[in-house]
């Protein structure tokens, strides 16, 4: 990780209250919070686009007849 960025950021009062109670619940500071929700919600879009490319990648192959291994198997032999 590299060195530390300050920003300031606005959040609405009720974010605001949710995001300092859980800093207190788990001891942790709200830049902790912070920085904790937002590597949480990029990992959530990695997924998403994943599963996205899978999905691309499934259609392709159902579209060639490749339902199980063994199909595949004979298709890369091909």
């Amino acid at each position: 990780m590299g060195a530390a960025v300050k920003k300031t950021i606005s959040l609405p009062a009720d974010l605001a209250k949710e995001a300092e109670a859980r800093a207190k619940a788990e001891g942790k500071t709200l830049s902790g919070v912070i920085q904790e929700a937002l590597r949480e919600a990029r990992v959530g879009r990695r997924q998403q686009e994943l599963r996205g490319i899978q999905g691309f990648w499934s259609r392709k192959a159902r579209e060639q007849g490749i339902l199980t291994e063994k199909d595949l198997e004979r298709y890369l032999r091909a």
